[in-house]
């Protein structure tokens, strides 16, 4: 790699699927100010929604992903009124 090029912060970094706990660890950058510990070592953790054990592409199953309650809002907004 060229020297001076890259950020000084690119390191081990845990990834947290937040809708099945599902972790990878990967380098990167990405700042973060949360740890987790994984088999006895302790690295930041960056959660995320959805990632290939949790989306539907991957998985083949159909999945519902409610975000701060934005599919309840839309059935309230447009379910039709007896």
């Amino acid at each position: 790699m060229k020297k001076g090029i890259h950020p000084e912060n690119y390191r081990l970094v845990v990834f947290k699927d937040m809708s099945n706990d599902e972790v990878f660890i990967t380098r990167s950058c990405a700042s973060t100010k949360e740890t987790i510990e994984v088999d006895g070592v302790e690295y930041p953790v960056v959660k995320v929604e959805i990632s290939n054990t949790s989306h539907p592409f991957y998985t083949g199953k159909m999945k519902l992903v409610d975000t701060a309650g934005r599919v309840d809002k839309f059935y309230q907004r447009y379910s039709k009124k007896k």
